[in-house]
């Protein structure tokens, strides 16, 4: 499994990155590419433990077998998944500001190791190890990177 913590795959994820445009298209979803960078930002501080939301009754009941698939098995985020709402940037963003943000969000996760991961629970799959919460912000990213075609 890819993860943020290590260095190919940060390498990879950066430079697909650095690819997006002001003007890139999102191929499905309601972000546009600024807003979706501060949303990712945003993944990485919950990550961090800078934002805990409590855990939902759906990801009580769903969370272990959509974590199995999406964390253990490594099968891509689903288009239009579920979007916890302090983590939603509906508000416009100005795209380098954003770029260089989620750069150096992406750089402060990875160098810090197993050690910045939160012992919070995320808010639908519960409980992750620091290596399930380097690999589910692996996924968060792709999956976002995806959505406007790189």
């Amino acid at each position: 499994m890819k993860s943020l913590f290590e260095p190919a795959a940060v390498h990879a994820i950066t430079d697909r990155i650095a690819r997006l445009r002001p003007d890139s298209e999102p191929q499905w979803g309601k972000m546009n590419v600024a807003q979706m960078l501060a949303h990712c930002s945003a993944a990485i501080g919950m990550a961090e433990g800078h934002v805990t939301p409590p855990r939902i009754l759906l990801g009580r009941l769903l969370g272990p077998l959509a974590k199995k698939s999406l964390i253990v098995k490594g099968e891509p985020m689903r288009r239009n998944s579920m979007t916890e709402k302090s983590v939603l940037v509906t508000d416009q963003r100005d795209f380098m500001v954003e770029q260089q943000r989620l750069r150096g969000s992406i750089d402060h996760f990875a160098s810090g190791g197993p050690g910045i991961c939160t012992k919070h629970p995320h808010f639908f799959f519960g409980p992750l190890t620091p290596v399930e919460w380097a690999v589910l912000m692996y996924q968060h990213l792709d999956h976002h990177l995806r959505q406007f075609g790189v």
